[in-house]
Formats: structure tokens, C-alpha cells, sequence
């Protein structure tokens, strides 16, 4: 079963404690630092969470997704607010980006760049690039490998009423691979449930290997910092990299 299909109607109710303005605090922060940011590619948005607040703080929104599934979700919840201008939704993979014109910034958010291949994410960073304004920046975070390590061979539960869903992870530090093994029981209706089941795959990068593929599709200025939204007391969970597009912002 594809990636967050049947897990998509649950997505949001499983991420609630995700502090999602706190992200969009920090990308903010980054647009001030790069001059005036009008268009955000939010790329890999998932339900759109951070690109409906961006929206709604004035932003105009591109957002990019390869699950049909959660960007259903994501429509049905831009529907339902009202933006200076309602964001755009393309059903795209981040390497099979193609967009109608060019962004003043991009965003990524929750380890989605994780979950492309090296040859995949090396394509989606060489167009998001392309599709930057020069100057432009781009913005995303990943899980750190003492993450990956501390989830190994571990099982998770989450759940809500209508839903449980039991986590078992594995970690491949030679082949650099975490996979998470997902059983879904939703509630159809009553005491009747539904189990479905999804795999998802996650890559082991490197700070220096982001760099490098930063680099190599021609960014500048690339710096990392622990998440600024997450509690590192433990040790870095997800670090977040920013970098620039060559070129003077027309911002600036």
C-alpha cells in the first residue's frame, strides 16, 4: 500500500501535539533574514497544516504533494478558511516538481525529505532551485541518526477513538534505511474496525551529505540547527538546514 493512504484521514488527529506554529515561526524567521517573502513552495505539505498558517499570516502558497490522499485532506480543510489568496494544490512528487512560475522561499516540513532516495531528493533539490527566485530561500528540517537509533527494533501506538495504529521500526544503518511497519485499526462504525496496513521507508543523510547535495545543485549559505520547536535536552532529534539560492533577493 502506498505511503499515507489509508493513513491520511488520521494524519492530523496523530500529529496533534506537533507544535506547527512554532515551525512556521521559524521559517518566518528565515523569510525576515532573506528580505521580503511574498510565495512559499511548501513542498512534501502532506495535509498542509504549515501552509494554511502560512496562508493565513498572508503568504502566497504553492503546496506540493505525491499523496492525493492527504492533499484531499488539505483542500478540505482550506475550504473550510478563508485567505487574501487561497493556496494553491499540485499533486506532484518533490522530484517531479514542476511548477507554473517561480517562489520567493521553500519550505519542507516533518522529515519529509527523509523519505526521499538520494537520487530522489537530489532531483527535488536541483528543481527546487530551478523554481527560486534568485536570492530565494529554502527551508526543512530531518530526523537526526540518534533518532533513527533510538527507534530501532522499537514499537510505537498511537491512537485516537476511531483509530490505533502500532508502529515497528527498523533501522539499516549500512544500507542507511529506517522502515516503519504500520498496522491501522480504524473505526468504520460501532464496535466494527477496519485494519489496513502501510510501509514506509525513511533515508539516513548526514549533515555534511545535505550539504553536499545543497551545493551541488548550486545553493549557498547552507547552515543547520537543531530544531527550534523540539526539546534537545536528550540530544538532537531533527536538525534544520537553511539555504540560498545564488543570486540578490529582490527583496533586499
Amino acid at each position: 500500500m502506498a505511503e499515507y493512504g489509508e493513513l491520511a484521514a488520521f494524519y492530523d488527529a496523530l500529529t496533534r501535539d506537533v507544535d506547527y506554529e512554532a515551525i512556521a515561526d521559524w521559517y518566518e524567521k528565515g523569510f525576515s533574514e532573506c528580505g521580503e517573502v511574498k510565495s512559499v513552495l511548501d513542498l512534501c505539505c502532506g495535509t498542509a497544516t504549515v501552509s494554511l498558517i502560512l496562508a493565513g499570516r498572508g503568504y502566497d502558497i504553492v503546496a506540493a504533494d505525491a499523496s492525493s490522499d492527504m492533499l484531499s485532506i488539505a483542500q478540505e480543510k482550506a475550504f473550510e478558511r478563508s485567505f487574501a489568496h487561497q493556496p494553491l494544490f499540485l499533486n506532484q512528487s518533490a522530484e517531479e516538481l514542476d511548477l507554473y512560475g517561480t517562489v520567493d522561499a521553500a519550505v519542507c516540513s516533518l522529515d519529509s525529505i527523509n523519505y526521499l532516495s538520494p537520487d530522489a531528493l537530489r532531483e527535488a533539490v536541483r528543481r527546487v532551485e530551478l523554481f527560486l527566485e534568485p536570492g530565494g530561500i529554502f527551508m526543512f528540517d530531518v530526523n537526526s541518526l540518534l533518532k533513527f537509533r533510538q527507534m530501532d527494533s522499537q514499537t510505537f501506538i498511537d491512537e485516537t477513538d476511531n483509530v490505533f495504529c502500532v508502529w515497528r521500526t527498523e533501522l539499516d544503518e549500512k544500507e542507511k534505511t529506517c522502515s516503519y511497519g504500520i498496522d491501522i485499526f480504524s473505526r468504520i462504525t460501532g464496535n466494527k474496525w477496519y485494519r489496513s496496513f502501510e510501509e514506509h521507508t525513511e533515508y539516513l543523510y548526514s549533515r555534511e551529505e545535505l550539504a553536499d547535495i545543497l551545493a551541488g545543485a548550486g545553493f549557498v549559505s547552507v547552515s543547520s540547527i537543531p530544531a527550534p520547536w523540539e526539546n534537545n535536552n536528550s540530544g538532537v532529534m531533527r536538525e534544520c538546514f537553511t539555504a540560498r539560492k545564488k543570486g540578490v533577493f529582490h527583496g533586499e
